[in-house]
């Protein structure tokens, strides 16, 4: 029996100033939407319709980039930038993801679960129905796969989709300090095919950065993605310009992410591949940065960005989708409706997703309904939830 909201306003994010559809209505059915617009036919006239009282209705959000997974925390690391420390600094002092690798190694998965489900569900919480969730803080085979299975997990118990991306390049542990192609070849290639066999890994990610790979072992890492058939994201220009967003370019990435110090030349390549700028407000925000990415560019090049929390016990710890819009906004001077496209369309399009992103017939049916006027409204208020309902797959 097809499920029917009406009387709402639509921001569709099909076309042009938010797709709005003003005094529109959703049809869905097993799932996905079947009909949307303006003039519903008359086939479905005498269904029973749910009045939504001119509320807002936009795609569900979804978090593209996030560490939701790991054991610990690192508040004391928060003091120590404040006093001064940069996250260099801290990473050199054995901090930063070599701190969280040391806790998320002791816990087990059920504590991992624990842990990271009131972080998604303060996401859920503000409308989100599809999260990305890395790996990268275990470093050894048995810890990476522990973290993808506590992810898959996260599915299971809550009505949420759960997509995954294999980082074992995030960090060179100890025990390997200046061998990281040695840690490539021990420990991050066979755990990527361990992870894999196991179907535990959506796609494959690293992070190139001074502190972490160079463009030629990242470039080993992408050679043996593409041998099991998984796309590649890559974590680049967060701290320098290495060479990481143009790598990814070339091997057609899903997404580069962060991208602070990205350029016209970046930008363009991007473009050209088809590849997603993700953007991470919460980061630049946490670590005090000054140079902001290159929206200009990435505007004038064509470039999709896309938004996330980047949620992670260091650098941004952060669940709140609607804050990262605000900071897209004020941080990076995103529009309303770029900010709204960048966890709803661009953001589907940073997972390879099809299916969701839009409100449109074919797609699944993960919609919010906000008690908003108009689509900016999200974007605009900070510590505000306007939610009034959220569907997944077509059940609220």
């Amino acid at each position: 029996m097809p499920q029917i909201l009406s009387n709402a306003t639509l921001a569709t994010m099909v076309g042009a100033d938010y797709g709005l559809i003003a005094q529109g209505s959703v049809v869905m059915d097993q799932g996905q939407i079947i009909w949307a617009g303006a003039d519903m036919p008359a086939q479905y006239a005498d269904m029973p319709v749910d009045d939504m009282q001119g509320r807002l209705i936009t795609p569900a959000l979804i978090d593209c980039h996030t560490h939701l997974v790991y054991g610990g925390n690192r508040a004391r690391e928060f003091e120590m930038r404040l006093q001064g420390a940069s996250y260099a600094d801290v990473a050199r002092a054995g901090g930063g993801i070599v701190a969280t690798v040391t806790a998320t190694r002791q816990a087990d998965e059920q504590a991992l679960i624990a842990s990271a489900l009131p972080r998604l569900d303060a996401l859920m919480a503000e409308g989100v129905t599809t999260v990305e969730v890395k790996s990268g803080y275990g470093l050894d085979l048995e810890t990476e796969l522990r973290m993808l299975r506590a992810a898959r997990a996260l599915a299971r118990l809550r009505p949420v989709r759960i997509v995954t991306s294999f980082l074992g390049a995030h960090a060179v542990p100890k025990g390997f300090e200046g061998n990281a192609d040695d840690y490539i070849d021990a420990i991050c290639i066979p755990t990527m095919h361990a992870a894999h066999a196991e179907g535990l890994v959506d796609a494959v990610d690293g992070f190139c950065e001074g502190i972490a790979f160079d463009i030629k072992q990242i470039e080993r890492i992408f050679e043996a993605s593409h041998e099991l058939n998984l796309p590649v994201k890559l974590h680049a220009e967060q701290l320098s310009n290495t060479g990481g967003t143009q790598l990814a370019a070339r091997h057609g990435a899903l997404s580069v992410d962060h991208v602070e110090y990205a350029d016209e030349q970046d930008a363009r390549a991007l473009a050209k591949a088809g590849t997603v700028a993700v953007l991470l407000p919460g980061a630049y925000y946490t670590l005090h940065e000054t140079q902001a990415p290159p929206v200009d560019a990435f505007r004038a090049a064509g470039v999709d960005m896309a938004l996330a929390t980047d949620c992670n016990p260091g650098s941004s710890p952060m669940a709140s989708v609607l804050l990262a819009m605000n900071m897209g906004c004020t941080l990076f001077r995103l529009t309303p409706e770029e900010a709204l496209r960048g966890v709803t369309q661009h953001a589907a399009k940073a997972l390879g997703l099809k299916d969701c992103g839009q409100i449109a017939a074919g797609l699944r049916a993960d919609l919010c309904v906000w008690d908003v006027a108009h689509p900016a409204e999200l974007a605009y208020r900070i510590g505000f939830n306007p939610l009034h309902k959220r569907y997944f797959g077509g059940l609220s």
